[in-house]
């Protein structure tokens, strides 16, 4: 029995044979030398008389299915048109017949193709015929298609020197008795007297589909034929499982010509042509199947990759996060980017970034998009910052989805009575009556082990069909990707047909969703469906939580998520890759791209490659959450931390003046000032290099170079952060330079990571909830205690009761200072830190209390980001984005 390795699997060639009509003899000779090494046949038979359309549609089936290995076409040459011929995979083209797999012959490069079975069957023959082919006259009749072509490309360089001619030459019974072999190709019968062959001679009758030809069969051309066949079939199932193995990069970087002044982000985008996305995915060893394209430059990778690379060591794992953020920006995103482009691009190590995907709030608030800045950034930048590949989008369709099922719930059961709601519950469909899986799921769980639905008593359906959900108690809120602070509380249920359900509620920015977090915790879609299930909405009147799976909504949010939750594939300007994945904010939510995006490129890059992640906001926010929740959740390790500074954010927490939207920057932050920078320095970047030591992970500090910076105030910061503890500091120049300016951080990067780890997290999961936020506060935080409002009290004793008191912890607080105080920079001492509330993602698997006035619907500010942006009718260029 043949069978090849892979893995810890065997897997067996398979060939499919399409044909047309009942078996011939040729076709059973095949499967018989199939059958005795063990190679498994699937035969497709189709009508005498089958269209083009009809075979097409064949072919591209056993194109699309991995378990195939070869196609024999084993049709009448007329059905052989050029659109069968190249509809099929060269590499499932085991005949060698497409137009591809011929001109690699005639090229001589057969290292992907395959050498026709006809054509190798002859050679064989006259290698059998009478001594050695070197020198010998072969002379071809007819056969001038392709196949003609191919052997006697396949003759000459065996050292023979071929001759054609055709059946009607007046010359031919003179170039017959001069050659030393007479190979007869084409359908048409060519006879001449045996007395025209010279002495020794061979003749051999043979043409491309061998149509059960007597003389042929006669020489064992059709059993060799056959045999070649198989050969080829077992090659191509050896080529398929070494594509499945872990494949080297060849990356061919993108050239950059940076300009001074720096142009604007979107011309700079727009200046540089990306790859197309197929070419990206085959550099960095993603497989054709693997990937669903979304236009030319972004496509979806599909999870098989974890499987297929189950075994592959990890690369490098590396985090960039920044000191405490201020209204001057410190640009963790450009950092991240920078940092690949010079690892790939210059240093020629492999490296992915992984980022978030940016939400329309800020997009269009205040902040503007995501994609980087000047010579870093992903590219199309547009296409980046704007809808993407539509994830954000499935995750409102979902939430909302579960928001209309609560209320609709509650309505029915406010009007029905347990039969009427039973009868509409579990419907006769066709005179049969059953419940649903999800129904059922719902019932174990309830403790009733029935599948009839006639069987249960009026208590058991009483149980079952009322979730009698407190509307004062609903936790699930509605979302829109949108920053609209009059969407903060709402009341809905107004109109005449609701009957009076009318409540108050609210929604939330998207990226809030706890569908969000899901997405980004998840590590595969089995899991995804399990977290969406257990989601709680909401309190029963009795006290217990509903779940999206008792509401029977889980199992349309997985369909609805099955796309969203397949990482999107970029690359940077420089045609490095990048994996953009989920979205969730940092401060009101854990603020980290996903698991998935992140498990998917350590495999790609190699042992020796990097996977650089961003978190959100600063080190005690974004970082704090990476570490406790996403690690956890992960299982990964991190190798180094790199923490972004700027000298103008270091002036600010050493002491600046604050600055306003629209004003002129203070003298401060434009002329050379030592002394703020010091002050920064010694207090929020020396705490943010702490917070990372808490758990054990070395850092770099990387200064993200602005213009008016000077050299003195570059050293001073490179000078303290040493002190202070980070492995190194370096001055970045991505902004201006591209993956060159941020060469010096890739290579403290490189050494960092090389450092044997001590990572460790902050709390252990079973302390109680109380204690977890209390040792985030005081340990990261730096407050002096926490303050628990009686409601925080209440909402913990009741996540304790429900069993929910080991979820890890996910700070809702303000990004702009250490402290629940945003006006507090640096690092604010003496305060006690207010919990207004604690709420559970059970699904996402967090506690997560609220830290003061936190909202989780940002608004607009006077003048936000849109009055700048607008598209142009004609060239459809877009205008103001960045």
């Amino acid at each position: 029995m043949l069978a090849l390795q892979r893995r810890n699997s065997t897997v067996q060639p398979l060939l499919a044979i399409i044909q047309a009509g009942e078996d011939d003899r040729l076709l059973e000779i095949s499967k018989k030398i199939a059958g005795r090494i063990g190679l498994n046949i699937t035969q497709i038979c189709l009508e005498k008389g089958c269209s083009e359309d009809e075979i097409v549609e064949e072919v591209l089936k056993l194109n699309e299915d991995p378990g195939v290995h070869g196609v024999y076409l084993h049709l009448p040459p007329a059905s052989l048109t050029s659109r069968v011929l190249n509809t099929l995979k060269p590499e499932k083209d085991v005949d060698g017949i497409s137009d591809l797999n011929m001109g690699r012959l005639v090229r001589g490069d057969i290292s992907k193709g395959f050498v026709p079975p006809v054509a190798s069957a002859v050679l064989a023959l006259l290698e059998k015929h009478d001594g050695p082919l070197e020198g010998k006259a072969v002379l071809m009749v007819g056969g001038e298609g392709p196949f003609g072509v191919a052997l006697q490309c396949l003759i000459e360089r065996s050292g023979m020197v071929a001759f054609k001619s055709h059946c009607s030459s007046k010359n031919l019974q003179s170039q017959v008795m001069q050659a030393d072999a007479v190979v007869l190709l084409g359908a048409e019968i060519v006879d001449f007297p045996s007395t025209w062959v010279k002495p020794g001679a061979a003749v051999i009758r043979c043409t491309p589909t061998l149509e059960s030809d007597e003389h042929a069969a006669a020489l064992g051309l059709g059993s060799l034929t056959a045999a070649y066949r198989t050969q080829n079939v077992v090659h191509s199932c050896g080529r398929w499982l070494q594509e499945q193995q872990y494949q080297p990069w060849h990356l061919r970087s993108l050239k950059l010509q940076p300009l001074t002044p720096v142009p604007s982000d979107i011309e700079i985008s727009r200046a540089q042509t990306p790859k197309s996305v197929d070419q990206l995915a085959e550099e960095v060893g993603l497989l054709p199947e693997e990937l669903e394209a979304y236009g030319r430059s972004k496509a979806k990778v599909r999870l098989s990759l974890l499987d297929r690379l189950h075994e592959q060591p990890d690369g490098k794992y590396v985090l960039v996060a920044g000191i405490t953020p201020t209204p001057l920006g410190e640009g963790k995103s450009t950092v991240t980017i920078g940092l690949v482009q010079a690892l790939t691009a210059h240093l020629k190590l492999n490296s992915f970034a992984c980022l978030r995907q940016p939400s329309q709030g800020p997009t269009f608030g205040v902040k503007g998009g995501a994609a980087g800045g000047g010579y870093a950034q992903v590219i199309p930048m547009e296409e980046f910052n704007l809808h993407l590949t539509g994830d954000i989008h499935a995750i409102t369709a979902s939430n909302n989805l579960v928001a209309a099922a609560i209320d609709a719930r509650m309505l029915h059961e406010a009007t029905q009575s347990d039969k009427g709601l039973y009868n509409r519950l579990v419907p006769s469909v066709n005179g049969v009556r059953q419940f649903s899986p999800i129904q059922i799921s719902r019932l174990r769980r309830l403790g009733i082990n029935k599948t009839d639905p006639a069987s249960l008593t009026p208590q058991e359906v009483s149980t079952f069909v009322r979730l009698d959900l407190d509307p004062s108690k609903i936790t699930w809120q509605r979302v829109v990707d949108t920053n609209d602070r009059f969407l903060r509380k709402i009341t809905v249920g107004q109109a005449s047909t609701e009957k009076g359900q009318i409540r108050e509620t609210g929604f939330d920015i998207a990226v809030a969703s706890e569908i969000m977090a899901i997405l980004a915790l998840a590590d595969g879609l089995e899991d995804m469906k399990r977290r969406l299930a257990r989601m709680v909405v909401g309190t029963s009147r009795c006290g217990q939580p509903v779940t999206a799976e008792d509401l029977g909504v889980s199992g349309a949010l997985a369909v609805l998520m099955k796309d969203a939750i397949k990482p999107t594939l970029m690359q940077t300007l420089e045609g490095t890759p990048v994996f953009v994945h989920a979205g969730p904010f940092a401060n009101i939510a854990h603020g980290n791209s996903s698991v998935l995006a992140d498990k998917l490129a350590l495999k790609l890059v190699g042992r020796d490659g990097f996977v650089v992640t961003e978190a959100g906001f600063g080190a005690d926010i974004g970082m704090e959450k990476f570490f406790n929740i996403k690690c956890r959740a992960s299982g990964l390790r991190p190798d180094a931390v790199v923490l972004v500074a700027t000298v103008r954010a270091l002036k600010m927490h050493g002491g600046g003046p604050n600055v306003s939207a629209g004003a002129p920057l203070p003298r401060e932050y434009i002329d050379e000032n030592l002394s703020l920078v010091a002050g920064g320095c010694r207090s929020n970047l020396r705490k943010q290099i702490q917070i990372a030591h808490l758990f054990g992970v070395p850092v770099v500090v990387a200064l993200n170079v602005f213009k008016t910076d000077t050299q003195a105030e570059i050293d001073l910061v490179c000078q303290i952060a040493k002190e202070c503890g980070a492995s190194d500091a370096v001055p970045c120049h991505h902004w201006a330079q591209g993956g060159r300016g941020s060469l010096d951080l890739a290579r403290a990067v490189n050494e960092a990571a090389s450092r044997p780890g001590n990572f460790q997290f902050l709390y252990d999961i079973e302390m109680p909830i109380t204690e977890k936020i209390r040792t985030i506060a005081q340990k990261v935080y730096g407050a002096d205690d926490i303050e628990l409002s009686p409601e925080a009290k209440d909402k913990i004793d009741y996540y304790n009761k429900q069993g929910y008191g080991s979820l890890p912890i996910c700070m809702a607080k303000t990004h702009l200072s250490l402290s629940h105080m945003p006006d507090k920079k640096g690092v604010p001492t003496g305060f006690v830190l207010p919990i207004r509330e604690v709420r559970a993602s059970v699904g996402a698997g967090f506690i997560y209390p609220l830290v003061g006035t936190m909202s989780t619907m940002p608004g607009l500010p006077t003048r936000p980001c849109f009055y700048d942006i607008d598209l142009d009718p004609v060239t459809e260029e877009i205008t103001g984005l960045f």
